[in-house]
């Protein structure tokens, strides 16, 4: 007799919302704040290249070498700006600190049409809500402005974790605040390493969010993989008894 499900575990970013402007748009409303006037299109070439670099340098926000999710992301945009010619320490501090702090106001994000709705079908199912994000610790208040953080019983950050998808670790952690088996959970996401692949390698039912119809893996079920959060319900509720 399999487990019924319980819980539906879900990624945030680019699963139920997204950054509602280019980071280079971004960075370069910012600098003109201070009297720059940037290309959206450099800007964004060189975050790309610094995002790399400190990920690749100081994985998972560093946490592990002693930063956090803020030194990290200042030590970016420092960066970022760096590379466009920006040398002055004392503006592009200003610049990283108020950047930093921005992408917590709503009007940063978008939340994608059909995910409120889901997150309020699958509550009506009976089901718990939890989130497991490869994220930093403004996740929380992002959720919230947004309109969404009611819905979940749990947040897990990699950052607060201290560990990342797809390390089947943070999916323990989950597991363990949900107080089932593997088997009674599903999780959700748009990575198909991270969200996908990692939950079932821990016994999760794991369901792939493909918006854009990008995944073409030839081992994926079209049962898993789902072109918007409204087909989720009915997959779950197979589930459920």
């Amino acid at each position: 007799m399999r487990a019924p499900l319980r819980w539906v575990l879900w990624d945030v970013k680019d699963t139920l919302l997204k950054v509602r402007a280019s980071v280079g748009e971004q960075y370069c409303k910012e600098a003109k704040l201070v009297g720059l006037n940037l290309n959206p299109v450099e800007v964004e070439a060189a975050f790309l290249k610094a995002y790399r670099h400190h990920s690749s340098r100081s994985p998972n926000y560093g946490i592990s070498q002693g930063l956090n999710g803020r030194s990290w992301w200042i030590r970016v945009v420092r960066d970022t700006f760096s590379q466009c010619r920006v040398q002055d320490p004392a503006l592009l501090n200003a610049m990283a600190h108020n950047l930093y702090y921005s992408f917590c106001d709503a009007e940063n994000w978008e939340v994608f049409p059909d995910s409120k709705k889901t997150l309020e079908s699958c509550s009506s199912l009976g089901l718990e809500l939890g989130v497991v994000s490869n994220f930093d610790n403004r996740l929380k208040e992002i959720l919230l402005v947004c309109g969404l953080l009611s819905h979940f019983s749990f947040l897990i950050t990699s950052e607060k974790a201290g560990i990342a998808k797809p390390s089947p670790a943070i999916f323990e952690q989950a597991l363990q605040k949900c107080g089932v088996p593997a088997a009674s959970v599903a999780h959700i996401g748009d990575h198909y390493l991270n969200d996908y692949l990692a939950s079932r390698s821990v016994g999760l039912h794991g369901f792939l969010l493909d918006r854009d119809n990008k995944h073409k893996h030839p081992d994926l079920p079209a049962e898993h993989r789902l072109s918007s959060l409204d087909e989720l319900p009915p997959q779950l509720q197979q589930h459920m008894n």
